[in-house]
Protein backbone atom coordinates (compact mmCIF):
# COMPACT_ATOMS: atom_id res chain seq x y z
CA UNK A 1 0.00 0.00 0.00
CA UNK A 2 1.44 3.63 -0.91
CA UNK A 3 1.91 5.94 1.70
CA UNK A 4 1.36 9.64 0.40
CA UNK A 5 3.42 12.09 1.84
CA UNK A 6 1.45 15.47 3.14
CA UNK A 7 3.12 18.93 2.13
CA UNK A 8 1.57 22.08 3.98
CA UNK A 9 -0.62 24.10 1.53
CA UNK A 10 1.92 26.90 2.70
CA UNK A 11 4.79 25.33 2.44
CA UNK A 12 3.77 23.86 -1.04
CA UNK A 13 2.62 27.60 -2.37
CA UNK A 14 6.48 28.30 -1.41
CA UNK A 15 7.90 26.28 -3.40
CA UNK A 16 5.53 25.24 -6.50
CA UNK A 17 2.76 27.33 -6.42
CA UNK A 18 2.89 31.05 -5.94
CA UNK A 19 -0.36 32.25 -7.21
CA UNK A 20 -1.36 30.38 -3.80
CA UNK A 21 0.13 33.25 -1.65
CA UNK A 22 -2.70 35.28 -3.59
CA UNK A 23 -5.09 32.95 -1.94
CA UNK A 24 -3.39 33.14 1.74
CA UNK A 25 -3.21 37.03 1.49
CA UNK A 26 -6.54 37.77 0.22
CA UNK A 27 -8.41 34.52 1.70
CA UNK A 28 -10.43 33.82 -1.27
CA UNK A 29 -9.09 33.47 -4.71
CA UNK A 30 -11.88 35.72 -7.14
CA UNK A 31 -12.76 37.07 -10.61
CA UNK A 32 -10.23 35.27 -13.12
CA UNK A 33 -7.84 34.16 -10.94
CA UNK A 34 -10.81 31.98 -9.65
CA UNK A 35 -10.57 29.84 -12.59
CA UNK A 36 -6.84 29.30 -13.11
CA UNK A 37 -5.60 25.57 -13.83
CA UNK A 38 -3.56 22.83 -12.93
CA UNK A 39 -0.61 24.94 -11.85
CA UNK A 40 -2.56 26.83 -9.00
CA UNK A 41 -4.75 24.04 -7.58
CA UNK A 42 -3.39 23.55 -4.39
CA UNK A 43 -5.17 22.11 -1.75
CA UNK A 44 -6.01 25.02 0.79
CA UNK A 45 -6.79 27.24 -2.10
CA UNK A 46 -10.40 28.54 -2.01
CA UNK A 47 -12.37 29.64 -5.15
CA UNK A 48 -15.64 31.96 -5.65
CA UNK A 49 -16.73 32.25 -8.61
CA UNK A 50 -20.38 34.99 -9.51
CA UNK A 51 -22.24 35.03 -12.17
CA UNK A 52 -20.91 38.55 -13.19
CA UNK A 53 -17.51 37.01 -13.13
CA UNK A 54 -18.58 34.90 -16.99
CA UNK A 55 -16.68 35.81 -19.90
CA UNK A 56 -18.60 36.52 -22.91
CA UNK A 57 -19.52 33.42 -25.26
CA UNK A 58 -16.24 32.38 -27.66
CA UNK A 59 -13.62 34.68 -25.62
CA UNK A 60 -11.73 31.78 -26.03
CA UNK A 61 -11.66 29.20 -28.78
CA UNK A 62 -13.02 25.95 -27.66
CA UNK A 63 -9.90 23.05 -27.25
CA UNK A 64 -10.08 19.94 -27.33
CA UNK A 65 -7.60 18.44 -25.08
CA UNK A 66 -8.53 14.33 -23.97
CA UNK A 67 -6.31 13.55 -20.88
CA UNK A 68 -3.77 10.84 -21.44
CA UNK A 69 -3.76 8.24 -18.23
CA UNK A 70 -0.30 6.92 -16.82
CA UNK A 71 0.91 4.64 -14.30
CA UNK A 72 1.27 5.93 -10.85
CA UNK A 73 4.72 6.72 -10.51
CA UNK A 74 6.58 7.71 -7.01
CA UNK A 75 7.25 10.76 -7.76
CA UNK A 76 3.61 11.67 -7.82
CA UNK A 77 2.16 12.27 -4.68
CA UNK A 78 -1.30 13.48 -3.19
CA UNK A 79 -1.72 16.27 -1.29
CA UNK A 80 -4.12 17.49 1.18
CA UNK A 81 -4.66 19.72 4.23
CA UNK A 82 -2.73 19.83 7.34
CA UNK A 83 -4.28 17.22 9.61
CA UNK A 84 -5.34 15.31 6.98
CA UNK A 85 -3.25 12.12 5.29
CA UNK A 86 -4.79 10.60 2.14
CA UNK A 87 -3.78 6.39 1.16
CA UNK A 88 -4.98 3.79 -0.90
CA UNK A 89 -7.98 1.69 0.22
CA UNK A 90 -7.94 -0.54 -3.02
CA UNK A 91 -7.06 -1.11 -6.21
CA UNK A 92 -7.73 -3.85 -8.88
CA UNK A 93 -11.07 -2.65 -9.65
CA UNK A 94 -12.36 -1.93 -13.13
CA UNK A 95 -13.53 1.32 -13.89
CA UNK A 96 -15.18 2.30 -10.44
CA UNK A 97 -17.60 4.77 -10.73
CA UNK A 98 -19.87 5.96 -7.92
CA UNK A 99 -19.64 4.38 -4.65
CA UNK A 100 -21.91 4.40 -1.50
CA UNK A 101 -21.53 3.08 2.00
CA UNK A 102 -23.95 0.49 3.28
CA UNK A 103 -25.51 0.99 6.72
CA UNK A 104 -23.22 -1.65 8.06
CA UNK A 105 -20.36 -0.06 6.52
CA UNK A 106 -19.78 -1.96 3.55
CA UNK A 107 -18.95 0.18 0.64
CA UNK A 108 -20.85 -0.83 -2.63
CA UNK A 109 -18.56 0.56 -5.94
CA UNK A 110 -20.62 0.42 -9.30
CA UNK A 111 -18.14 -0.66 -11.88
CA UNK A 112 -20.22 0.28 -14.97
CA UNK A 113 -18.26 -0.71 -17.91
CA UNK A 114 -18.32 -4.19 -16.75
CA UNK A 115 -21.86 -4.11 -15.95
CA UNK A 116 -21.36 -5.11 -12.02
CA UNK A 117 -21.63 -3.88 -8.63
CA UNK A 118 -18.65 -5.19 -6.29
CA UNK A 119 -18.81 -4.79 -2.67
CA UNK A 120 -15.91 -4.49 -0.34
CA UNK A 121 -15.69 -4.96 3.37
CA UNK A 122 -13.34 -2.31 5.37
CA UNK A 123 -11.03 -3.90 7.86
CA UNK A 124 -11.45 -3.59 11.48
CA UNK A 125 -9.65 -0.28 11.51
CA UNK A 126 -11.00 0.94 8.31
CA UNK A 127 -7.78 1.25 6.41
CA UNK A 128 -7.62 -1.17 4.12
CA UNK A 129 -10.29 -4.22 2.86
CA UNK A 130 -10.89 -7.76 4.35
CA UNK A 131 -13.13 -8.53 2.00
CA UNK A 132 -13.96 -8.20 -2.21
CA UNK A 133 -17.11 -9.82 -3.52
CA UNK A 134 -18.99 -9.28 -6.51
CA UNK A 135 -22.88 -8.75 -5.79
CA UNK A 136 -24.15 -8.70 -8.95
CA UNK A 137 -23.72 -8.83 -12.61
CA UNK A 138 -25.43 -8.57 -15.99
CA UNK A 139 -26.44 -4.93 -15.53
CA UNK A 140 -26.33 -1.97 -17.87
CA UNK A 141 -24.08 0.23 -17.17
CA UNK A 142 -24.92 0.53 -13.46
CA UNK A 143 -24.05 4.41 -11.92
CA UNK A 144 -26.39 4.84 -8.57
CA UNK A 145 -26.78 3.28 -5.72
CA UNK A 146 -29.14 3.40 -2.60
CA UNK A 147 -30.26 1.22 0.30
CA UNK A 148 -33.95 1.79 1.19
CA UNK A 149 -35.88 2.24 3.71
CA UNK A 150 -32.18 4.65 4.31
CA UNK A 151 -32.29 3.22 8.04
CA UNK A 152 -29.75 0.61 9.96
CA UNK A 153 -31.60 -2.58 8.54
CA UNK A 154 -32.58 -1.83 4.93
CA UNK A 155 -34.83 -4.28 3.12
CA UNK A 156 -33.60 -3.07 -0.77
CA UNK A 157 -30.92 -2.15 -2.79
CA UNK A 158 -31.76 -0.24 -5.84
CA UNK A 159 -29.57 0.18 -8.54
CA UNK A 160 -29.72 2.95 -11.45
CA UNK A 161 -29.07 1.51 -14.66
CA UNK A 162 -28.56 3.48 -17.88
CA UNK A 163 -31.76 2.66 -19.26
CA UNK A 164 -33.92 1.46 -15.40
CA UNK A 165 -33.84 1.09 -12.00
CA UNK A 166 -34.47 -1.99 -10.59
CA UNK A 167 -34.15 -3.10 -6.77
CA UNK A 168 -32.31 -6.60 -5.13
CA UNK A 169 -33.60 -7.93 -1.69
CA UNK A 170 -30.89 -6.91 1.20
CA UNK A 171 -29.98 -7.28 4.36
CA UNK A 172 -27.50 -5.75 6.80
CA UNK A 173 -23.86 -9.01 5.59
CA UNK A 174 -24.91 -9.47 2.20
CA UNK A 175 -22.32 -9.85 -0.05
CA UNK A 176 -23.68 -11.25 -2.87
CA UNK A 177 -27.52 -10.37 -4.06
CA UNK A 178 -29.78 -13.14 -2.04
CA UNK A 179 -32.09 -12.80 -5.16
CA UNK A 180 -33.24 -11.82 -8.66
CA UNK A 181 -33.20 -7.94 -9.63
CA UNK A 182 -37.13 -6.20 -9.89
CA UNK A 183 -37.65 -3.88 -12.48
CA UNK A 184 -38.75 -0.48 -10.39
CA UNK A 185 -38.99 1.44 -13.14
CA UNK A 186 -38.80 -0.10 -16.77
CA UNK A 187 -37.48 2.32 -19.29
CA UNK A 188 -35.29 6.12 -18.79
CA UNK A 189 -35.36 7.73 -21.88
CA UNK A 190 -32.89 7.12 -24.57
CA UNK A 191 -30.11 5.23 -22.81
CA UNK A 192 -28.36 4.60 -26.13
CA UNK A 193 -27.48 7.75 -26.29
CA UNK A 194 -25.78 11.37 -24.80
CA UNK A 195 -25.08 11.22 -20.99
CA UNK A 196 -25.71 7.53 -19.40
CA UNK A 197 -25.21 8.21 -15.92
CA UNK A 198 -28.21 7.53 -13.75
CA UNK A 199 -28.10 8.29 -9.46
CA UNK A 200 -30.68 7.55 -7.67
CA UNK A 201 -31.28 8.73 -4.11
CA UNK A 202 -34.29 9.00 -1.47
CA UNK A 203 -35.79 12.16 -0.16
CA UNK A 204 -35.37 12.71 3.65
CA UNK A 205 -38.80 11.08 4.79
CA UNK A 206 -38.39 7.87 2.16
CA UNK A 207 -41.64 9.02 0.20
CA UNK A 208 -39.77 10.09 -3.19
CA UNK A 209 -37.10 8.43 -5.52
CA UNK A 210 -35.36 10.51 -7.32
CA UNK A 211 -33.66 9.73 -10.80
CA UNK A 212 -31.01 11.70 -12.39
CA UNK A 213 -31.27 11.60 -16.28
CA UNK A 214 -28.62 13.78 -18.17
CA UNK A 215 -29.42 15.64 -21.66
CA UNK A 216 -28.96 13.54 -25.07
CA UNK A 217 -27.00 16.10 -27.11
CA UNK A 218 -24.56 19.52 -26.06
CA UNK A 219 -27.21 21.96 -26.26
CA UNK A 220 -30.21 20.47 -27.54
CA UNK A 221 -28.57 21.04 -31.21
CA UNK A 222 -31.17 18.04 -32.67
CA UNK A 223 -34.10 19.66 -31.42
CA UNK A 224 -36.75 20.64 -33.67
CA UNK A 225 -38.20 24.08 -33.36
CA UNK A 226 -41.62 24.22 -32.63
CA UNK A 227 -43.97 26.91 -33.81
CA UNK A 228 -45.98 29.40 -31.68
CA UNK A 229 -49.08 27.48 -31.06
CA UNK A 230 -47.36 23.96 -30.81
CA UNK A 231 -44.50 25.82 -28.32
CA UNK A 232 -47.60 27.28 -26.43
CA UNK A 233 -49.37 23.74 -26.17
CA UNK A 234 -46.08 22.53 -24.86
CA UNK A 235 -45.50 25.25 -22.42
CA UNK A 236 -49.19 24.41 -20.84
CA UNK A 237 -48.96 20.90 -20.47
CA UNK A 238 -45.47 20.40 -19.40
CA UNK A 239 -43.27 21.69 -16.20
CA UNK A 240 -41.13 24.84 -16.41
CA UNK A 241 -38.26 24.94 -19.15
CA UNK A 242 -39.00 20.94 -20.23
CA UNK A 243 -37.40 20.07 -23.19
CA UNK A 244 -38.92 17.43 -26.40
CA UNK A 245 -38.08 15.04 -28.72
CA UNK A 246 -34.98 13.48 -27.79
CA UNK A 247 -34.94 15.42 -25.18
CA UNK A 248 -37.73 14.88 -23.67
CA UNK A 249 -37.36 14.19 -19.97
CA UNK A 250 -33.42 14.42 -20.41
CA UNK A 251 -31.71 16.81 -18.74
CA UNK A 252 -34.11 16.46 -15.66
CA UNK A 253 -34.63 15.21 -12.14
CA UNK A 254 -37.31 12.35 -11.92
CA UNK A 255 -39.55 11.82 -8.95
CA UNK A 256 -41.11 8.57 -8.22
CA UNK A 257 -43.10 6.89 -5.16
CA UNK A 258 -40.71 4.28 -4.04
CA UNK A 259 -42.19 1.57 -6.09
CA UNK A 260 -41.50 3.49 -9.06
CA UNK A 261 -44.97 4.72 -9.75
CA UNK A 262 -46.24 8.28 -9.49
CA UNK A 263 -43.62 9.31 -12.41
CA UNK A 264 -43.14 13.07 -12.56
CA UNK A 265 -40.40 16.00 -13.49
CA UNK A 266 -38.91 17.30 -10.28
CA UNK A 267 -36.68 19.63 -11.82
CA UNK A 268 -35.27 20.82 -15.37
CA UNK A 269 -32.62 22.29 -17.19
CA UNK A 270 -30.31 20.68 -15.33
CA UNK A 271 -28.09 19.21 -18.31
CA UNK A 272 -26.10 16.47 -16.67
CA UNK A 273 -26.79 15.70 -12.66
CA UNK A 274 -24.53 13.19 -12.59
CA UNK A 275 -24.58 12.63 -9.29
CA UNK A 276 -27.18 13.31 -6.46
CA UNK A 277 -26.99 13.40 -2.35
CA UNK A 278 -29.34 14.15 -0.02
CA UNK A 279 -28.46 16.51 3.26
CA UNK A 280 -30.03 13.89 6.28
CA UNK A 281 -30.11 17.29 8.29
CA UNK A 282 -32.57 19.80 6.28
CA UNK A 283 -33.78 17.42 3.37
CA UNK A 284 -32.12 19.50 0.41
CA UNK A 285 -31.40 17.41 -2.66
CA UNK A 286 -28.24 18.25 -4.26
CA UNK A 287 -27.19 18.21 -7.72
CA UNK A 288 -23.19 17.35 -9.20
CA UNK A 289 -23.82 19.04 -12.38
CA UNK A 290 -21.86 18.68 -15.69
CA UNK A 291 -22.45 22.08 -17.70
CA UNK A 292 -22.27 22.26 -21.85
CA UNK A 293 -19.44 22.40 -23.88
CA UNK A 294 -17.91 24.36 -26.48
CA UNK A 295 -18.45 27.85 -25.18
CA UNK A 296 -14.56 28.64 -24.84
CA UNK A 297 -12.44 27.22 -22.09
CA UNK A 298 -13.66 29.47 -19.09
CA UNK A 299 -17.32 29.01 -19.98
CA UNK A 300 -19.82 28.42 -18.45
CA UNK A 301 -18.76 27.42 -14.64
CA UNK A 302 -19.88 23.29 -13.43
CA UNK A 303 -21.64 24.01 -10.68
CA UNK A 304 -23.35 22.01 -7.29
CA UNK A 305 -26.52 23.23 -6.44
CA UNK A 306 -29.69 22.38 -4.18
CA UNK A 307 -32.38 21.42 -6.38
CA UNK A 308 -35.63 22.88 -6.01
CA UNK A 309 -38.74 21.25 -6.78
CA UNK A 310 -40.26 22.89 -10.24
CA UNK A 311 -37.09 24.65 -10.35
CA UNK A 312 -35.85 25.33 -13.96
CA UNK A 313 -31.50 25.78 -14.63
CA UNK A 314 -31.11 27.21 -18.02
CA UNK A 315 -30.27 24.41 -20.28
CA UNK A 316 -30.55 24.34 -23.51
CA UNK A 317 -31.67 27.76 -24.12
CA UNK A 318 -29.98 30.09 -20.81
CA UNK A 319 -26.86 29.08 -18.18
CA UNK A 320 -26.00 30.14 -14.79
CA UNK A 321 -29.39 32.54 -14.51
CA UNK A 322 -30.91 34.59 -17.68
CA UNK A 323 -27.30 33.96 -20.16
CA UNK A 324 -28.20 33.10 -23.28
CA UNK A 325 -26.63 30.83 -25.24
CA UNK A 326 -26.05 32.29 -28.70
CA UNK A 327 -26.70 28.85 -29.95
CA UNK A 328 -30.47 29.23 -28.87
CA UNK A 329 -30.90 33.14 -29.53
CA UNK A 330 -34.25 34.29 -29.21
CA UNK A 331 -35.43 30.96 -28.96
CA UNK A 332 -37.26 31.37 -25.33
CA UNK A 333 -37.15 34.92 -24.16
CA UNK A 334 -40.55 33.76 -21.81
CA UNK A 335 -37.65 31.66 -19.71
CA UNK A 336 -34.53 34.49 -19.15
CA UNK A 337 -36.43 35.85 -15.38
CA UNK A 338 -37.18 32.39 -14.93
CA UNK A 339 -33.66 30.62 -14.73
CA UNK A 340 -32.68 29.87 -11.05
CA UNK A 341 -28.70 30.35 -10.34
CA UNK A 342 -26.81 27.48 -8.82
CA UNK A 343 -25.07 27.53 -5.64
CA UNK A 344 -21.70 26.81 -6.33
CA UNK A 345 -20.04 27.85 -9.43
CA UNK A 346 -17.03 25.59 -10.23
CA UNK A 347 -14.29 26.24 -12.67
CA UNK A 348 -15.84 25.37 -15.74
CA UNK A 349 -15.29 22.22 -17.69
CA UNK A 350 -14.09 20.28 -14.54
CA UNK A 351 -17.11 17.36 -14.34
CA UNK A 352 -18.02 17.06 -11.04
CA UNK A 353 -19.61 13.36 -11.33
CA UNK A 354 -21.05 12.72 -7.39
CA UNK A 355 -20.77 14.70 -4.00
CA UNK A 356 -21.84 14.00 -0.21
CA UNK A 357 -22.62 15.74 2.73
CA UNK A 358 -19.79 15.42 5.61
CA UNK A 359 -21.78 13.30 8.49
CA UNK A 360 -18.85 11.18 9.64
CA UNK A 361 -17.13 11.98 13.15
CA UNK A 362 -13.84 11.47 12.10
CA UNK A 363 -12.95 14.74 10.74
CA UNK A 364 -13.69 18.32 13.07
CA UNK A 365 -16.76 20.03 13.97
CA UNK A 366 -16.18 22.27 11.33
CA UNK A 367 -16.48 19.90 8.90
CA UNK A 368 -19.95 18.64 9.53
CA UNK A 369 -22.50 19.07 7.13
CA UNK A 370 -19.82 20.40 3.82
CA UNK A 371 -20.04 19.35 0.81
CA UNK A 372 -16.76 16.94 -1.17
CA UNK A 373 -16.96 16.47 -4.67
CA UNK A 374 -14.52 14.73 -6.64
CA UNK A 375 -14.24 16.75 -10.30
CA UNK A 376 -13.51 13.90 -12.99
CA UNK A 377 -11.44 16.65 -15.48
CA UNK A 378 -12.94 17.43 -19.14
CA UNK A 379 -11.85 16.97 -22.65
CA UNK A 380 -12.96 20.78 -23.55
CA UNK A 381 -9.78 23.57 -22.49
CA UNK A 382 -7.05 23.81 -23.74
CA UNK A 383 -4.90 23.36 -20.16
CA UNK A 384 -5.79 20.61 -17.47
CA UNK A 385 -8.40 21.46 -14.39
CA UNK A 386 -10.25 19.49 -12.54
CA UNK A 387 -9.14 15.96 -11.27
CA UNK A 388 -9.02 16.99 -7.54
CA UNK A 389 -11.51 16.80 -4.84
CA UNK A 390 -12.86 20.17 -3.30
CA UNK A 391 -15.15 21.06 -0.51
CA UNK A 392 -18.09 23.49 -0.82
CA UNK A 393 -18.57 25.38 2.10
CA UNK A 394 -21.93 25.94 4.00
CA UNK A 395 -22.84 27.39 6.99
CA UNK A 396 -25.87 26.32 8.34
CA UNK A 397 -26.69 23.98 5.98
CA UNK A 398 -26.58 26.80 3.32
CA UNK A 399 -23.99 27.58 1.08
CA UNK A 400 -21.79 30.05 0.87
CA UNK A 401 -21.01 29.75 -2.88
CA UNK A 402 -17.10 28.95 -2.20
CA UNK A 403 -15.37 26.37 -2.15
CA UNK A 404 -11.94 24.74 -1.37
CA UNK A 405 -9.45 22.53 -3.07
CA UNK A 406 -9.08 19.41 -0.88
CA UNK A 407 -7.06 17.02 -2.43
CA UNK A 408 -5.12 17.61 -5.58
CA UNK A 409 -2.08 15.84 -7.45
CA UNK A 410 -3.26 13.33 -10.18
CA UNK A 411 -2.51 16.00 -12.91
CA UNK A 412 1.18 15.14 -14.42
CA UNK A 413 1.26 18.05 -17.09
CA UNK A 414 -1.34 18.92 -19.29
CA UNK A 415 -1.09 16.12 -21.34
CA UNK A 416 -1.49 13.44 -18.94
CA UNK A 417 -2.74 12.71 -15.31
CA UNK A 418 -2.74 9.18 -13.44
CA UNK A 419 -6.04 9.48 -11.76
CA UNK A 420 -9.77 10.53 -12.56
CA UNK A 421 -11.46 11.10 -9.53
CA UNK A 422 -15.38 9.95 -10.07
CA UNK A 423 -17.06 8.77 -6.40
CA UNK A 424 -17.07 9.51 -2.85
CA UNK A 425 -18.43 8.33 0.45
CA UNK A 426 -18.71 9.38 4.02
CA UNK A 427 -17.37 5.43 5.62
CA UNK A 428 -18.44 4.08 8.56
CA UNK A 429 -15.55 5.21 10.84
CA UNK A 430 -15.90 8.75 9.42
CA UNK A 431 -13.14 8.84 6.97
CA UNK A 432 -14.16 9.97 2.76
CA UNK A 433 -13.41 7.27 0.52
CA UNK A 434 -12.70 8.87 -2.66
CA UNK A 435 -12.93 6.48 -6.45
CA UNK A 436 -11.05 7.19 -9.52
CA UNK A 437 -11.39 5.19 -12.76
CA UNK A 438 -8.25 5.74 -14.84
CA UNK A 439 -6.02 3.18 -12.59
CA UNK A 440 -9.44 1.46 -10.65
CA UNK A 441 -8.68 2.84 -7.27
CA UNK A 442 -10.31 3.87 -3.95
CA UNK A 443 -8.55 6.34 -1.48
CA UNK A 444 -9.09 6.68 1.93
CA UNK A 445 -8.89 10.76 3.20
CA UNK A 446 -8.78 10.71 6.89
CA UNK A 447 -7.76 12.70 9.83
CA UNK A 448 -5.28 12.49 11.80
CA UNK A 449 -3.71 14.39 14.96
CA UNK A 450 -0.41 12.59 14.09
CA UNK A 451 -0.73 14.29 10.33
CA UNK A 452 -1.11 17.57 11.54
CA UNK A 453 1.90 17.22 12.96
CA UNK A 454 4.38 16.13 10.42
Amino acid sequence: MNQFRLLGAAALAATLFPAFAYAQSSGILTGKAAYGDWQTETAGARRLIKPEDLPAPFATESNRNNAQVVVERASQQLKTLPGFEVKLFAKGLDNPRLIRTAPNGDIFVAESRAGRIRVLRPSANGSSVDEMETFATGLNRPFGIAFYPANDNPEWVYIANTDSVVRFPYRNDDLTATGKPETIVEKLPAADRGHWTRDVVFSKDGATMFVSVGSATNVAQDMPKLDDAALKTWIADHPLGAAWAAEEERAVVLAFSPDGKNRRIFASGIRNCSGMTVNQANGDLWCATNERDLLGDDLPPDYLTRVKQGGFYGWPWYYIGGNEDPRHKNARPDLKDKVTVPDVLLQPHVAPLQLVVYDGGQFPAEYKGQIFAPLHGSWNRATRRGYKIVRAITKDGVPTGEYEDFVTGFVVDDKSVWGRPVGITTAKDGALLFSEDGNGTIWRLSHSTRASAR
